[in-house]
């Protein structure tokens, strides 16, 4: 396909695009680094960097989602949503409400984890957060795999976003992924 003009997406929502890409990326490593390493200091101020990341991520969320609400993104140019195929519009939009849904509930589930295990959350060791739930081992043990799961959840899907976008690159070259470049509009 040739490429098509492109509108491309508001400086603002590209920075936060690729800044919430760039924190996941940093906060899911650190989850699978950190998670074996017996217990020591080092282990305890990973897992603090990495409550602080999941708030920093909650944080940035909660403005990326404000920021869809009050500014429409552009809409797919027509040559290129006429030329994927159904399936393909469907995991597209499929896989983007996912995403938002993750950026919400990954940290969320991990606060609540943390709450329930009664380790406080101090973000960057300024701010202390309320508990999220009450102290309780059996709400821990429930919360703690539904954090994990709902990480590699959204780590699957950050990994067909890339590879889709790759896809459009690569293999359509419709230009498809300078929406999310930056640079002049």
């Amino acid at each position: 396909m040739s490429q098509a003009f492109v509108s491309r997406h508001h400086p603002v929502a590209v920075a936060l695009h690729w800044l919430l890409g760039v924190a996941l990326i940093a906060i899911f490593s650190l989850g699978l680094y950190m998670a074996d390493l017996p217990f020591s200091p080092q282990r305890l101020q990973f897992y603090s960097w990495h409550k602080w990341a999941g708030v920093t991520v909650l944080t940035l969320s909660f403005v990326r989602l404000l920021w869809r609400l009050t500014h429409r993104p552009p809409a797919l140019p027509v040559a290129i949503e006429m030329a994927m195929p159904a399936w393909q519009r469907t995991v597209h939009h499929a896989t983007h409400f996912g995403l938002y849904v993750l950026f919400f509930a990954v940290p969320l589930f991990g606060w609540a984890y943390s709450s329930a295990e009664g380790f406080p959350i101090v973000w960057f060791g300024l701010v202390q957060l309320p508990d999220f739930v009450p102290v309780s081992e059996g709400l821990a043990d429930v919360l703690k795999p539904m954090h994990k799961f709902s990480a590699y959840a959204m780590a699957a899907l950050v990994l067909l976003h890339v590879a889709g976008a790759l896809k459009h690159h690569f293999v359509d070259r419709d230009g498809l992924i300078r929406r999310m470049a930056f640079g002049r509009r």
